[in-house]
Parts: C-alpha cells; structure tokens; sequence
C-alpha cells in the first residue's frame, strides 16, 4: 500500500497508543506467572500480537478483551515442539529465546522480513555456555533445546539491551540466581528500567550494583535471587507510547498551532520521554502535562544530540532538524544500522528523496536545516519509523509526499493514518 500524504499543518489533540514495550513485557510475565493476569492495554499492533501468539505457542491462553489482554499463563510442562512466529519483533525474538531456553523445552522460534539477519551475538554464546543448545544463527526457523542454567552472563554494555531484559524475564524461570553483567555505559539504559518495572510488578525484585567484568571494566549487574516466583498482580497496566507520540509531538513543532496528545505518563521509565527535552533543544515549546505533553512551534536551530539512551526518537528528531536552521548532529547511534531497515541509511535517504540535505557518519547523522522542502516519494524500506516520518515531513513539504509501502505501520502503530487525519491532515492510500 502506497499512501499520498497532502503538505499543510497538523493540529490538536490525540490519545497516545499503548506502549508495546511495555506490553510485550507484561505479557510474558503474565504468561510465566501464577495466576490470571487482565492486562489493560487499547491498542494493539503486529509486534503485541506476535508476542501474544508466540506465548499462545506455548500453551499460555491469550485471549484479547474490550479492554486488552487476558492472560491464563502457560503450563509448567509447554507443549511438544512448539513453533514460535515471531514475524518481524525483534523484542519479542530477544525476549522469548532465553525463556525459552530456561523453560527447557524443544521449540523453534521463526521470523520474517530483516529479523533473521539481526544479529543475536552475544546472547547467544551466553545461552549455550549456561546449558542451551542452538541452531545455527542467521537461519529461520532458530531451533532451541537443553534446558538454561543460572549463574553469571556477561554482556558488553554497546549491545541491544533487549538481550538483558530477556535474561531478566527468564530467570525466576531458571529457579536459580541469575546476574547479568553488563559494560558500561549502558546504551538504551531505560528499557532495562521498564523490565525490571515489569518485574516488580510480578513480584519478582531485581537488585542492581556496580561490578566489573572479568577483564577488570566497570559494569553494572543485575541479579535475580534464585527461588524469585512471578506472581500475577491479578490486573497490569500499560502506558502510554512515548516513542509513536514522539511523531506527532514532532509535527507539532512543524505545524501552526501545535499538537497535544494525552495519555502518556511524564514519569514514565520510557526512555522516549525525552523527546520533550530534545524537541526543546531543537528550539520548540515542548510541554509537560499532567496526563500527557504538547509541542508548538519555535525558533526550530540545528544542535547536537546524543541519542544513545533513545534510538528510536532519530527519525521524528531527524524530521525536525530538517527544517531547522544550521546543523544538527546525531550521535552515539550506530546500532541504528541494525533496526528494521538500516535507520542511518534511511533516515538520511527520506531526507534527500524530499529535497533536504542529510547525510550518515559512523556513529551518527548531520542534517543540514531548511526552511521548507519539496516533498517527493519516499520507500519506507519496510520500517515503520520511516513511514511515519516521511508522512509528518509533509507538514512542512511544498508538495505532497508519497509514501511507498507504507502498510509497514501496523507493526507499531495500525491507526497511525486515521490519527493524522485527526489532526487534520489529508492523505489517501493507493494499494
């Protein structure tokens, strides 16, 4: 599907969508824990449901209600050779695979799209060293056998931090202690926070120290005790999503009047939530509020920011500074070459097809700003991000933007074209 998207302003008010970090999270411990779990969570996408399909695999009962999720968790003894569809999640891969490992069984995860490429190392040589064993990596379906034992995982601190949190999630599994040692600095730092929320939520306590590795470099661990039981809260919440509200937080600070959007938490452990700082750097009034936050336009000037707590806020950020005056850098954001398309190559290439300036460096972008673009036509290369960045540009475009193989959006965000019409922008879709 190809979708047309009109130039012009964006205005008013939304309700965020639910945050699939957080509910990916939640899911698998209801899904791990004694006792049913009602998961409040108003929207779903395709990364929620693969997830909830892959626990459904083994054997847990996930069944969608009015108001989200009811999860009955799955038997202590899964089912006989379980597949596991993963599609294109890449959390929920990183998540399930040492869960897998510590339930035991034999299964095989699978995936589409540019997830079997993304790399699994060094997770994987830590699963095989505490007892799983793997198929070879790089090939679908991934087969998973042996049963993971507790003890110490060590990870570098420059790699996904899915990978700890999928530790995290499986170690009341294992039944034994479990403490992942990560390098620091520890990039996207955050998303390690929302787990061990999840965590405490079940009841499970994650107890945090400084350490070192075994070569002598500062690290922070994280240890679950062994005998830890995920215990169903009987209800579970999930918030507001920081990182698809970041797009039109974004378009606010490109529009006239400014865009709102409620339902988001301002103390949320997500890491986006630091869009509003960002935004205002770039020169926008970005705004807290009580139940959510607003962006208005300012005097949009190109800055430097590091993004390696906050990858995901590139493309709306990039989106931004495209229309900024000087330059901005973005750095610190090398493992973007690895998301659902290489975000440094499309970010920069949605830029140029719209008639901007941008280019990558190792670790980053620079972006040179300009008054307005003249819009054109942007492969979304199958990323959602790119999608919905391509569509906020045309705020500020001369002509309109097309949008090739934009249906990517129900990865993340299925209502994200009905929502910019809400807001008052004008597009239609071609298939």
């Amino acid at each position: 599907m190809n979708v047309i998207v009109e130039p012009g302003p964006l205005s008013g008010e939304l309700r965020a969508p639910s945050s699939k970090s957080e509910a990916h999270r939640l899911l698998v411990c209801a899904a791990l824990a004694s006792g049913t779990t009602d998961i409040d969570c108003t929207t779903t996408s395709d990364d929620i449901d693969a997830t909830a399909g892959c626990l459904r695999a083994l054997g847990a009962r996930v069944t969608r209600t009015r108001g989200g999720f009811r999860v009955v968790p799955a038997p202590s003894r899964p089912p006989e050779d379980p597949l596991l569809d993963c599609h294109e999640s890449g959390s929920t891969l990183r998540f399930l695979l040492p869960v897998v490992a510590a339930l035991g069984c034999d299964a095989r995860l699978d995936g589409r799209g540019r997830l079997p490429e993304r790399p699994l190392s060094p997770l994987y040589e830590e699963l095989l060293r505490h007892g799983a064993e793997l198929s070879a990596q790089g090939r679908m379906p991934l087969r998973v056998s042996g049963s993971l034992r507790g003890g110490r995982f060590e990870l570098p601190g420059n790699v996904s931090s899915q990978f700890v949190s999928g530790l995290l999630m499986a170690a009341p599994v294992t039944g034994e202690d479990v403490e992942v040692v990560v390098s620091t600095p520890v990039e996207s730092r955050p998303y390690v926070d929302l787990t061990v929320r999840a965590l405490a939520a079940f009841g499970v306590s994650v107890h945090e120290r400084r350490a070192e590795t075994a070569d002598g470099r500062p690290a922070i661990a994280w240890r679950v005790d062994a005998g830890s039981q995920l215990v169903s809260p009987g209800v579970a919440r999930v918030g507001g999503d920081w990182s698809n509200a970041a797009f039109w937080l974004a378009a606010g600070a490109l529009s006239d009047d400014g865009v709102a959007v409620c339902g988001l938490d301002p103390q949320s452990p997500q890491g986006d939530r630091s869009v509003l700082a960002a935004l205002s750097l770039l020169g926008a009034r970005a705004l807290r509020r009580r139940d959510g936050a607003a962006c208005s336009p300012g005097e949009l000037a190109g800055r430097e920011i590091d993004v390696r707590d906050i990858p995901d806020l590139v493309p709306p950020l990039a989106a931004v500074a495209a229309f900024a005056s000087g330059t901005t850098r973005f750095t610190g954001a090398g493992r973007l070459k690895i998301k659902e398309s290489d975000r440094l190559a499309s970010v920069s290439g949605t830029i140029r097809a719209l008639g901007g300036n941008a280019q990558e460096t190792e670790d980053g972008l620079i972006v040179e700003g300009a008054e307005t673009l003249p819009g054109g036509t942007v492969s979304a290369v199958g990323d959602h991000r790119i999608a919905m960045m391509a569509s906020v540009m045309a705020a500020r475009c001369e002509g309109p933007v097309t949008v090739l193989g934009a249906e990517c959006v129900e990865k993340s965000y299925p209502a994200f074209f009905e929502d910019l019409v809400a807001l008052g922008g004008t597009c239609r879709k071609e298939s």
